[in-house]
């Protein structure tokens, strides 16, 4: 599966929380509801999710888990264990 860039999620997720602080601030605006949505769903479309909350739940995942490449070479070429 092709990745979006992580300066691009981190980025979507910084508007994502800083329109969802507004829309909890002010529930009744439909302007920044609007806002928040948009996000939300630019959030689904970067990530493949169908919902705003998994979306985040995955950018955030996205965003502080590490290349395959970057584990400790102790890890590669680490001997199996005995009991394998």
């Amino acid at each position: 599966m092709l990745l979006p860039a992580r300066d691009e999620v981190a980025r979507h997720l910084e508007r994502y929380r800083a329109w969802e602080r507004l829309m909890l601030a002010s529930p009744d605006n439909r302007a920044v509801r609007g806002s928040f949505e948009d996000t939300g769903y630019t959030l689904c479309v970067l990530m493949g999710k169908r919902c705003a909350r998994e979306a985040v739940d995955a950018a955030e995942l996205y965003l502080n888990t590490r290349e395959p490449c970057e584990r400790p070479v102790s890890d590669v070429w680490a001997a199996p264990s005995a009991n394998a």
